[in-house]
C-alpha cells in the first residue's frame, strides 16, 4: 500500500487537473555553476499560470524539452522572493538534460507539476536542524535553507554540511557568505582541495564529529549522493537521532511524476508520487536492500 506521506503544494494549488498538461516557460537567465553543471532561470508566459503556480522546497517538475522529451528536476527556487522565476539547476547527464545545455536566452520549454513530497519544515519547528548535502544534492534544498532563513527564529542550531569532489564543483559559492550572516552555520569541505584551497578537505559525514547535538531536538535533512546519504543516517542514528527526525530525498529514474509508469519504484514506494522526500523510518527496511 502506497500513500502519501506529506501533502504536496500541487494539489492546494489547483493544479490536480493540469499535471498532464506542460505549461509554457520562457528562459531567462543561464548562470553556469560548474563543468557540465548549470542553473537555469524560467519565467511561465502565461501571467495566470504563473500567479497559480507554487511550491514547497523539495518538490520537482517534468521539464519538457522539445524533440527530446522529459526530464524530472527539484526546483531551486527561493520561493518567497523569486520574482516568479522558475529555477532548476541542472546536471547535464542524459539525453534531455544535455538538450538543456544547447538552450539560449528566449528559448521555450514546458513545464508539469510541481510534484512530489517536500521537506517537513513546518514539522521540525523548533528543533536543531543539520542540513547534509554533497555535489548536486544542494539545489534540492536551496529553497528550504532560504525558507529557515527567513523564519529563523522557529528554528534552532542550523548546521549546514556541504561537500563536493573539488573546489570548482561546489553549487552557489556565492551565496554561502549572506547564508552564515543569516544565522546558519555553514561547513564546506572537498575531497581534493588542491593548491589553492584553505578549507577543509574530507567527506561530509565525518564533520558529524566535530559538533555535538541533542538527539531529541535534531532533525536531518540530506541529499546527495546515495553512498553520503548511507553514512551521513548512520552517523545521524549513531547519535541516537530518531530515524523518523532524519529526512532523505531520493533521485530515481522518474518518467511521469505520477506513479503510472513504475520507473522509479523502490519496494512499496514510487518515487516521484510518494517522494521524493521521505522520513527515514518509511524506508529503514528497504534502503540497504541491493537491486538485481
Amino acid at each position: 500500500m502506497t500513500t502519501m506521506l506529506f501533502n504536496t503544494t500541487a494539489h492546494r494549488a489547483g493544479f490536480t487537473d493540469k499535471l498532464l498538461l506542460p505549461h509554457w516557460a520562457e528562459l531567462i537567465k543561464i548562470i553556469p555553476e560548474a563543468e557540465g553543471v548549470t542553473t537555469f532561470q524560467f519565467k511561465f508566459t502565461d501571467p495566470e499560470i504563473e500567479n497559480r503556480y507554487c511550491f514547497e522546497p523539495g518538490q520537482f517538475n517534468m521539464l519538457y524539452v522539445p524533440g527530446y522529451g522529459e526530464a524530472a528536476l527539484s526546483m531551486s527556487s527561493d520561493l518567497e522572493s523569486g520574482n516568479g522565476l522558475l529555477v532548476h539547476t541542472i546536471r547535464h547527464i542524459g539525453n534531455v538534460t544535455r538538450a538543456t545545455s544547447r538552450l539560449k536566452i528566449g528559448d521555450v520549454v514546458g513545464i508539469r507539476g510541481p510534484f512530489g513530497t517536500s521537506w517537513p519544515l513546518d514539522a521540525i519547528e523548533g528543533m536543531d536542524v543539520v542540513i547534509a548535502c554533497g555535489g548536486i544534492g544542494l539545489p534540492p534544498l536551496r529553497g528550504a535553507v532560504y525558507r529557515i532563513i527567513r523564519n529563523r527564529e522557529k528554528y534552532g542550531k542550523v548546521i549546514l554540511l556541504y561537500g563536493a569532489r573539488t573546489p570548482k564543483d561546489l553549487m552557489y559559492p556565492t551565496e554561502y557568505e549572506s547564508w552564515q550572516k543569516a544565522g546558519i552555520e555553514l561547513q564546506v569541505t572537498v575531497d581534493r582541495g588542491g593548491d589553492d584551497w584553505t578549507g577543509r578537505v574530507g567527506v561530509v559525514p565525518m564533520w558529524f564529529y566535530h559538533f555535538r547535538v541533542d538527539p531529541h531536538k535534531t532533525a536531518v535533512l540530506t541529499c546527495g549522493p546515495e553512498i553520503m546519504m548511507r553514512f551521513v543516517i548512520y552517523e545521524a542514528l549513531a547519535r541516537r537521532i530518531p530515524s523518523e527526525h532524519i529526512y532523505i530525498s531520493l533521485e530515481r529514474n522518474m518518467k511521469c511524476g505520477q506513479g503510472a509508469c513504475g520507473h522509479c519504484q523502490q519496494g512499496p514506494f514510487f518515487i516521484c508520487k510518494d517522494g521524493p522526500v521521505f522520513p527515514f523510518s518509511a524506508l529503514e527496511s528497504i534502503f540497504n536492500v541491493e537491486e538485481y
